[in-house]
């Protein structure tokens, strides 16, 4: 499953800021955040793009800050995970059935990539989703990426809204869940509780047992 190198060059804003962030934390990984987990796995969950001291730190997705510990709990709690999530990506963890990528694959500045970052990014995310034979659904993390899977699908923003809880079903078959990021924002505020986290993951879990 092919990803951008780990020099990618098409985002120079994207570029320039990983630049910086080498010289100044040499010791991180500071390129490209591949996926994470089984390409033969049934569920892909799709998050904006790796924070700068969590999955482009240490070249996991959502690992080494607040927002892979809802993630991540969540999937073990519903056996899509087995050992422990220690923000580290030599804690042992391993997805069973799921994978797990991000719309823009660079961290970028203000944990905010702009529009054409996000388009010159989403062949990676048509590859990712052609090449997962058995994918079934889809689970996309914010506004952001649900717009970025519906382009990688070729389809537009407005065939299917954004909205907390709802599980699409898109013509190929495929279905697309959709849940408020896992952020530390939206975690803090309320937004988006443990309750409501686990009730999406719930009706993915049914989704994908039948």
């Amino acid at each position: 499953m092919k990803g951008p190198s780990s020099d990618c060059h098409l985002c120079p804003r994207l570029v320039t800021y990983r630049s910086d962030n080498r010289l100044a934390h040499p010791d991180w990984h500071n390129a490209p955040v591949a996926s994470f987990g089984p390409s033969d796995a049934r569920l892909l969950v799709v998050g904006m793009a790796p924070g700068v001291k969590g999955a482009n730190r240490t070249g996991r997705p959502f690992t080494g800050d607040h927002a892979g510990l809802l993630l991540y709990q969540s999937l073990l709690k519903f056996g899509l995970a087995d050992g422990a999530y220690a923000a580290d990506p030599d804690d042992g963890l391993r997805l069973i059935g799921c994978r797990v990528t991000n719309a823009v694959r660079c961290v970028p500045p203000a944990n905010l990539p702009k529009p054409n970052e996000i388009a010159a990014c989403n062949p990676f995310l048509t590859n990712e989703i052609r090449s997962m034979p058995y994918l079934k659904v889809i689970f996309a993390l914010g506004t952001l990426a649900h717009d970025a899977v519906l382009r990688a699908c070729g389809m537009r923003r407005s065939s299917f809204k954004f909205q907390h809880g709802k599980l699409h079903q898109l013509p190929d078959g495929l279905h697309l869940a959709n849940s408020y990021h896992v952020s530390r924002y939206n975690t803090s505020t309320r937004r988006l509780t443990t309750e409501m986290f686990e009730a999406v993951m719930f009706a993915i879990a049914q989704r994908l047992a039948r």
